[in-house]
């Protein structure tokens, strides 16, 4: 048997039928179609515990962690900024009031012009990007708003993903950045900073600690090289999010106080900058729960499968065909038995014709039937937009936000 991963505190203290935004599950899911719901009340409690433990610090959302239109609204009353990484992500929140970053490799000329008319900052990720940013700017006369994506000469140890101390598609080898700084202040553009980002879904908080001093002392070699001060030094992000069993939850009031003397402590050249911090599923993870009901219970081979009217089509996540290089499981639930006694082992799939559809690997359960819901947790962050909706044209999940 495999263990599941912890399920969140949000949840794991509700008994009897789940309940979501006040309302059971059973209640959300209508028929057979599975559906994703978020509680922004659990967003709004993980913006408070920021911002008591990062003071004078800017919260930016970067939206491909969920880009579901009604969490976006509800959180734009909640952060500083967003970060987008397309036009289409930018159209989402280009009229929620807030300041707008977008970063990611291969932006589009179509692209680059729209952030330039739109007025948000651009993180440039390569010479040529920001080469065609000039272009695109005089062109349309307009002075441009250009940050440079940093590829950063150390990683977050521990980290899910790396985003550095390596080639890479994401940033300007740090090396080079100086003299690309000169160039955009020379042509006339308005130059908003750094932007740093070293890896994701990391939960040793020595680990981001560190990354957080190595980055403000990257940031203050590269201005005194480059002679010009950065406006906002966006520190990243990489906060990660309890999955697995075994995992502990991050320690963010610790990695806010080291921050908070790494700051007092700053270089001259930063004296006057500004810093952001860039989060997605620490902010998100633990606000949804993905809802599919059991279809079919089978034996076969001496293992029970119950299989769900959803799978990795909508939670590929969960299915560990997303990064993950060891497949564990999600905390997952049977909602009407919360907290009651696990009487059989099972293995919950989905409906989709490939061996992939696993989201539950032999984990101990109440016993479940045909009908029943399951409840798959940390279901708010790289969800729904981030599966293969289409495949097998299955109907895509339903998303909903609590109220």
């Amino acid at each position: 048997m495999k263990p599941m991963g912890p399920i969140p505190p949000e949840f794991a203290g509700q008994r009897g039928a789940l309940a979501i935004g006040g309302r059971a599950a059973a209640d959300w899911i209508e028929g057979d179609a599975p559906v994703f719901v978020y509680d922004p009340a659990i967003v709004a409690a993980r913006v408070a515990r920021f911002r008591a433990s990062f003071a004078g610090i800017d919260l930016h959302y970067a939206i491909k962690a969920n880009p579901f239109p009604p969490l976006l609204t509800a959180m734009a009353g909640m952060v500083d900024g967003f970060d987008v990484a397309s036009a289409g992500e930018l159209d989402k929140v280009a009229g929620l009031g807030l300041p707008i970053s977008f970063a990611g490799p291969g932006k589009r000329d179509g692209e680059l012009a729209a952030a330039i008319a739109a007025g948000i900052t651009l993180n440039v990720e390569s010479e040529g990007e920001a080469e065609r940013a000039l272009t695109i700017a005089a062109r349309l006369d307009r002075v441009p708003r250009l940050a440079v994506r940093v590829n950063p000469d150390v990683e977050l140890r521990g980290s899910g993903m790396r985003m550095g101390g390596r080639p890479s598609p994401f940033g300007i080898d740090a090396v080079r950045v100086p003299a690309l700084v000169r160039r955009l202040v020379t042509a006339g553009a308005d130059w908003r900073g750094f932007h740093i980002y070293a890896g994701s879904q990391a939960l040793d908080a020595q680990a981001i600690i560190d990354t957080h001093a190595a980055t403000l002392d990257l940031a203050a070699r590269l201005a005194d090289e480059a002679g010009h001060a950065p406006p906002l030094v966006n520190l990243g992000g990489g906060f990660g999010v309890p999955y697995f069993a075994g995992d502990t939850a991050l320690e963010v009031e610790t990695v806010g106080a080291a921050l908070a003397d790494a700051l007092s402590g700053r270089a001259a050249v930063l004296a006057d900058s500004r810093f952001a911090i860039e989060l997605g599923r620490w902010l998100v993870a633990e606000a949804g729960v993905y809802l599919a009901r059991v279809i079919d219970r089978k034996e076969s081979g001496g293992e029970t499968f119950l299989i769900l009217s959803g799978g990795l089509n909508h939670q590929l996540a969960a299915s560990g065909n997303f990064g993950t290089v060891v497949r564990r499981n999600y905390p997952l639930a049977v909602v009407h038995a919360m907290g009651a006694e696990r009487h059989e082992t099972v293995s919950v799939v989905g409906p989709l014709c490939t061996p992939l559809d696993r989201l539950g690997d032999r984990v101990a359960l109440p016993a479940a039937a045909a009908g029943d819901v399951i409840a798959i947790f940390l279901a708010g962050a790289y969800g729904a937009s981030a599966s293969p909706a289409a495949f097998l044209g299955h109907p895509a999940a339903a998303e909903r936000l609590a109220r």
